[in-house]
């Protein structure tokens, strides 16, 4: 069983459209990019409300980041929003999942998927650039409704220019146009193979692995997708593929 540990609040960093980060300092055993922890926050009768997110930050960064939308009706997020940096908060102690680099082979492109606040991991494994020597190509796509809510466009435009030329990236924006994005949503721009071309890179079965990590009917839709026309498959690590995704526990 996980243990729950004492996390001090550094800051919280409030952006448009109820998006907001938690930066928090704890003890924490060591994890690898891509994974994730839980927060919780402790109730007087002692249960604990918890929820698991993404670390935003790399591995090698004290401070622990997290990056997540407040849901005002919500049990959770409400509480973390309202934090200050005299507070403190509940973490597990050990992190989770498998949305690693090291469980996805080798190929020429690694496609990174992202709806919202799914960004995160793939800041984590890019800051931390761990193995991503086994790809030639690295695509990042960052879908989310409104520009504003693009709110680590300029950390990504750093990270871009860091691998020089090895990341590309495209946003895409769902319900308004702008000179930054491209507008629609992922399923279809891959039907028109509007996404691909904007990037000049094109997703293959025997040459690219696909990472998806976002909102669910995103996932499932863009998974269904990729396996009916373009002849993919799920990874799994007793049945290697090449689409991958998270499950939150």
């Amino acid at each position: 069983m996980n243990t729950w540990i004492t996390a001090k609040i550094i800051k919280i960093k409030k952006w448009e459209n109820n998006l907001f980060s938690v930066i928090v300092t704890a003890k924490i055993d060591p994890f690898i990019a891509g994974q994730f922890t839980k927060l919780g926050y402790k109730k007087e009768n002692g249960k604990i409300i918890q929820k698991a997110y993404s670390f935003v930050n790399s591995p090698e960064d004290n401070n622990l980041e997290f990056y997540m939308v407040l849901v005002k009706n919500g049990k959770l997020t409400p509480k973390l929003y309202d934090l200050t940096n005299t507070d403190k908060i509940k973490i597990t102690k050990q992190s989770s999942g498998f949305f690693t680099l090291n469980e996805i082979p080798s190929c020429k492109t690694l496609w990174m998927f992202a709806t919202g606040t799914g960004i995160g991991p793939y800041l984590s494994i890019l800051k931390h650039q761990k193995n991503t020597e086994k790809f030639k190509n690295i695509a990042l796509i960052h879908a989310v409704r409104y520009k504003n809510d693009l709110t680590y466009f300029n950390e990504i435009k750093k990270l871009q220019k860091k691998y020089c030329g090895k990341l590309r990236v495209q946003f895409i924006t769902s319900r308004e146009k702008t000179n930054l994005s491209l507008t629609g949503r992922i399923p279809q721009l891959l039907i028109t193979q509007e996404l691909e071309k904007s990037i000049n890179l094109y997703i293959d079965n025997n040459t690219s692995h696909i990472m998806l990590c976002g909102n669910p009917n995103m996932v499932k839709s863009t998974q269904n997708l990729l396996i009916e026309t373009r002849n993919m498959q799920k990874h799994l690590r007793r049945k290697p593929g090449n689409i991958s995704s998270e499950h939150y526990w």
